[in-house]
This record gives structure tokens, C-alpha cells and sequence, in this order.
């Protein structure tokens, strides 16, 4: 329970620190004065002012955030306080500084897989066949057990997500796998099969498959800085991209609301990965720090999405919102937001309750 808790704080506030630090770096590029910098809510229990910006530690460690000059739509504004006034800084700028946090967010993981895959390398599970099912396309083909797969219609095979993938991709037609036995070379012709099976969704899909199992061989790819940088900005991408349509297959109920976990699914496997190592822990807080970034970009008011959306509208008609819609807007926001932690609370002591 104190690994969870203690990993639970520490990651939590990796992400808020480097979400609002987005914030304030932009907002302070553009001379918008910052008065606050808080990571928490709440009672302040601890800071440092410096400036006009009271840096500072609140109670509740759930979130945080950096209150600038001028940047409730009522504000009054000092005319001495104009020039630093976030609602007087141009629209672009205003855009850059809120985009600017879910963005840091996704940069964050960019980093972390950069580090990661530099120091560590990548893990790549080799092609070399483990089980395989009896009377499928690879049984009858002849295909054997420790069999490692070389090429594919003369495409080298590197990796078992390659094989799959041209496997998947073949349409059914035949396919000459190239093949190491014993040191020795052979090509064996083999059909592959339509398969009904589900998504990472659990979507009903059909997928050509010729009916076998990775061995489980595996090693460790090293990589240059150039690569490393590659394959941490295509990671994030795939990440963020799984992200958003996971968001989509729940609106379209596609995906059931019970997948969702609040802080409670956060501190346990903060805490699993924890116990697994630094580096475990490295990679989880780059994957949430994605979906925080994600998450963050909806067009949901009160998120960072609901006000670039705003700023997007007042582009268009060339004049911000009324306040009137502003405050409604927010109202619902609010209630939209209060509404999604009561159903991730309660799938939290949900899953406490069955386990226990």
C-alpha cells in the first residue's frame, strides 16, 4: 500500500509538473505575467515568491495549475498590467500558451522513450515458431516448431510483428516463407487462413493468420540517437493514436464505460511497476503523460481542448465568446468532469469489491 501511495504521488506529480510548466514557459515567452504556479489544489502549504509569481505546494496532490494576469474573461485589468494580461496577448499566443500543457505532456514521452530506447535498447521477439495448431495452414504446410522464418516472397523477416504483419496482409494468397531448420535452409509454401477474431477493442474482425505461436525467442535491438529519436516520436505517436480511438470506440459505447480506472487503478499499477524496476516505472509515467496529453486536447470546457476550441470559434467570428457563454459552458464542463470521476471512483471500489 506504500509503494502504491508513494508511486501514486510521484508520478502524479511528474505529469502536473511538466503540464503546467508548458504552460507558464509559453506564458512567459509571450510577457504574460504569471502570479501563481501551483502544483495541487487547495491550502497552500508550502512556496517561494519570486517576482510577482508565488510559487507554490498545495494540499491536494490531483492536479494543478498557473493563474496569469488577466485571464478570467471579467477580470479588471490595472492599466500598468495590460501589457502582462493573458486576455490582451494576440489570439495566437493565447492558443500557443494553453496548447502548450497537453503538448509538454506528449514531449515528456517523447524523452522518456528517447532515454529509454538510447540506454536500453528496443526489445524485438525474434520469428521463430513456437506452437502451432493442429490441422492449421502452417501444420499442413510443414512447417515445425523452433522453425525460424528468414524471409517472406524474398522480403527479409526481421521480427516476429513483421511476419505477422505480412501474414495479415496477404489476403489469403499463397506465401513462400524462406525458413532456417537446424541451420539448414528450406522454403515451404503456405496459405494463410481468414480468421474471426477481436481487436484490441473487442471488436469482431477477420484476420488472415496461418496458425502458429511465437517461441518467445527474443533480443535486444541497440540503437543510435537518430534512431532512438525515430522510434520514440513513432511510439508516442502510436500511443496517442490508440489513445483517441479508445475515447472514440467509448463515445460510440464500442468499448464499455467499466474500462475506465481513476486514481485508485492508478496508485496499484504505479505500484506494480514500481516493484518492477526504475525504468518500468519511467515507462508508465510516459504512457499516462500521453494519455494526460490526449485527454487534455478534448474540446470539453474547463479542459485545455474547451479553451482552444473557444479560440478557435472566436478566429472565425473574429470576437471572443460572450461571458454569459463562457460561464455556461464551464458550468457544464464541470458537471461533465464530476459526473466521469463519480463512474471512475466507483469502477475503482467496484474492482476492489469483486477482488476482495
Amino acid at each position: 500500500m506504500t509503494t502504491n501511495i508513494i508511486s501514486f504521488i510521484v508520478v502524479l506529480s511528474v505529469l502536473i509538473l511538466v503540464h503546467e510548466f508548458g504552460h507558464f514557459l509559453v506564458a512567459r515567452f509571450f510577457g504574460v505575467g504569471v502570479l501563481k504556479f501551483s502544483l495541487g489544489f487547495g491550502p497552500r502549504i508550502a512556496g517561494r515568491t519570486i517576482g510577482i509569481t508565488d510559487y507554490r505546494l498545495s494540499a491536494i496532490p490531483l492536479g494543478g495549475y498557473v493563474k496569469m494576469v488577466g485571464d478570467e474573461p471579467d477580470a479588471e485589468i490595472l492599466p500598468e498590467d495590460i501589457p502582462l494580461s493573458f486576455n490582451h496577448k494576440p489570439l495566437l499566443h493565447r492558443f500557443l500558451i494553453v496548447a502548450a500543457g497537453p503538448f509538454s505532456n506528449l514531449l515528456l514521452a517523447v524523452v522518456i522513450f528517447f532515454g529509454l530506447f538510447l540506454i536500453t535498447g528496443i526489445p524485438i521477439l525474434n520469428p521463430v515458431i513456437g506452437k502451432i495448431d493442429t490441422d492449421s495452414p502452417a501444420a499442413q504446410a510443414g512447417i515445425q516448431t523452433n522453425d525460424r522464418v528468414t524471409a517472406i516472397n524474398g522480403r527479409t523477416v526481421d521480427s516476429w510483428e513483421t511476419m505477422a504483419g505480412m501474414i495479415a496482409s496477404s489476403q489469403g494468397r499463397d506465401l513462400t516463407l524462406s525458413i532456417l531448420r537446424q541451420g539448414q535452409p528450406l522454403e515451404i509454401v503456405v496459405t494463410p487462413q481468414s480468421k474471426p477474431t477481436k481487436n484490441l477493442f473487442g471488436e469482431p474482425v477477420d484476420r488472415y493468420v496461418i496458425g502458429v505461436m511465437s517461441s518467445g525467442d527474443s533480443r535486444i535491438r541497440k540503437m543510435s540517437a537518430t534512431e532512438a529519436l525515430s522510434e520514440s516520436l513513432v511510439q508516442t505517436y502510436k500511443i496517442a493514436e490508440m489513445t483517441a480511438l479508445s475515447i472514440i470506440k467509448l463515445i460510440q459505447g464500442t468499448v464499455s464505460t467499466k474500462t475506465l480506472g481513476g486514481p485508485i487503478m492508478i496508485a496499484e499499477m504505479a505500484g506494480q511497476q514500481a516493484k518492477e524496476g526504475v525504468a518500468s516505472l519511467i515507462f508508465f509515467i510516459a504512457l499516462l503523460s500521453i494519455n494526460l496529453g490526449i485527454l487534455n486536447f478534448l474540446p470539453i470546457p474547463v479542459l485545455d481542448g474547451g479553451h482552444l476550441f473557444f479560440f478557435l470559434i472566436e478566429a472565425v467570428i473574429r470576437r471572443p465568446l460572450s461571458i454569459r457563454v463562457r460561464e455556461l459552458a464551464q458550468q457544464i464542463g464541470i458537471a461533465a468532469l464530476a459526473l466521469l470521476m463519480i463512474l471512475v471512483f466507483y469502477n475503482d471500489i467496484t474492482r476492489i469489491f469483486f477482488r476482495g
